[in-house]
């Protein structure tokens, strides 16, 4: 496996690699795992049977130019990645790479004279992107152009950084793309996004997946969990979980609650004036910055609570107390595995209408698909669902059902019939 982050590092992507990884070890696979190193975590270390290999980047040797916090791969082969992958790769022998994002890039010199197969899993737009994200400035972008992409990412990541990622994005796409036995897309939004769909590029559909048992709290005891737990507020609290980033429809949800915390401060009626607290729980990244000071309301209370960088089954245990999860993102979202995790608590999901989001959540059965980026479709869906306790509690269940088709037993095996396939095919052709 070739993914930049690795956990204890969060996000989405890398909890996939993780639950990959350690089911393919349960069903018999001899599975390592190259990723980028960072302050404070070791080099080498076996995770439930899954060898983790740390490797160093040039790029981030130059902090005043790459400086984020998270070391992400760059979009075209890093000296030291390419040269600490070869080693992992005569150390491992490998029948397979499996590859998750730009770390790739620093792989592909390798592949000229490798005869391992190369199967790339798209978790987002970074074949066409050089943002990763498909978004032209703060609107969902209509295709990649060259002089366009310049200009966006001279944007996003300034003059220095952004003119050679979109350069060497359009160059490395194409070399990935000439590369590749096989690419994973986690929705059709991702496949048809990143130009696969009506190419002659070998391409497969392949969701993400969640584990049965991910609700499961025998994993972590709960007095580890005690300290999140303890600064949640009670239960039934409504619960964004994911990026800070304005893509993610942060601002959306901020304005949506606004909106509910302004009607109760003109209405005399008790009833309407019960509004649960918003949590949002994620990690801050160099975008959008959330607002460091909560709103209050005029019982003093604290409504709006933001926590960063919480351990997966801390997030876990925030699903189990929340009334219903917002996933307002404002661009394609290529799929939003937080959608699964909330549905396998038995929550409705109030989301975008857009990208892999419609893949998961059924419209009006399992919560509420909404235009992107409409606070005021956002407020009113939010509103109906605390006013309708009974819809709530069946479209949770609802969802409960709906998940058992993104779960190990069902998606792990289709990624195993990729392996073999694309083994099966390099030996026919030796």
């Amino acid at each position: 496996m070739l993914a930049q982050f690795y956990p204890p590092i969060l996000g989405g992507t890398e909890q996939y690699v993780r639950a990959l990884s350690i089911e393919l070890v349960a069903r018999g696979y001899d599975v390592a795992v190259a990723t980028i190193w960072h302050e404070g975590l070791a080099h080498f270390e076996i995770d439930e049977g899954v060898r983790i290999h740390r490797i160093r980047s040039s790029m981030h040797r130059i902090p005043w130019l790459f400086g984020d916090e998270r070391r992400h791969a760059p979009p075209f082969p890093d000296p030291e990645l390419t040269l600490e992958l070869q080693r992992v790769m005569q150390k491992e022998q490998p029948a397979i790479v499996h590859a998750h994002n730009w770390l790739v890039r620093s792989f592909l010199p390798l592949k000229v004279w490798n005869r391992t197969r190369l199967i790339i899993s798209l978790h987002d737009y970074s074949l066409v992107c050089a943002k990763q994200a498909l978004m032209y400035y703060d609107m969902p972008c209509s295709g990649p152009g060259i002089t366009k992409c310049l200009g966006c990412a001279t944007s996003h990541y300034g003059p220095i950084r952004g003119i050679p990622t979109a350069l060497s994005n359009q160059v490395m796409g194409r070399i990935e793309r000439g590369a590749a036995d096989m690419f994973l897309a986690v929705s059709q939004a991702v496949a048809e996004n990143n130009g696969l769909v009506g190419s002659n590029q070998p391409f497969q559909v392949i969701p993400n997946f969640i584990d049965r048992n991910i609700g499961d709290d025998t994993q972590r005891s709960q007095e580890d969990m005690s300290a999140y737990l303890a600064q949640l507020p009670d239960e039934g609290y409504l619960l964004y979980v994911g990026a800070f980033l304005q893509e993610k429809g942060v601002e959306v949800v901020l304005n949506a609650y606004t909106r509910m915390i302004d009607h109760i401060c003109t209405t005399t009626d008790q009833d309407a004036r019960k509004i649960p607290p918003l949590v949002l729980i994620g990690y801050q990244t160099a975008g959008w910055q959330v607002p460091q000071v909560p709103i209050i309301d005029n019982d003093n209370t604290h409504k709006i609570l933001v926590f960063k960088d919480w351990p997966h089954s801390a997030v876990m245990e925030a699903w189990k107390r929340c009334s219903m999860a917002l996933i307002p993102s404002i661009w394609s979202e290529p799929f939003g595995i937080v959608a699964l995790e909330a549905m396998s608590m038995g929550k409705p999901i109030i989301a975008s209408r857009i990208g892999g989001l419609s893949d998961i959540v059924v419209d009006k059965e399992t919560g509420f698909l909404l235009p992107p980026g409409e606070d005021q479709a956002l407020q009113e869906a939010i509103q109906y669902l605390l006013d309708n306790p009974e819809q709530r509690k069946h479209m949770g269940e609802m969802g409960r059902q709906r998940v058992q088709s993104f779960q190990t037993e069902t998606v792990v095996p289709q990624i195993e019939q990729v392996y073999r396939d694309v083994v099966a095919s390099a030996s026919k052709r030796q």
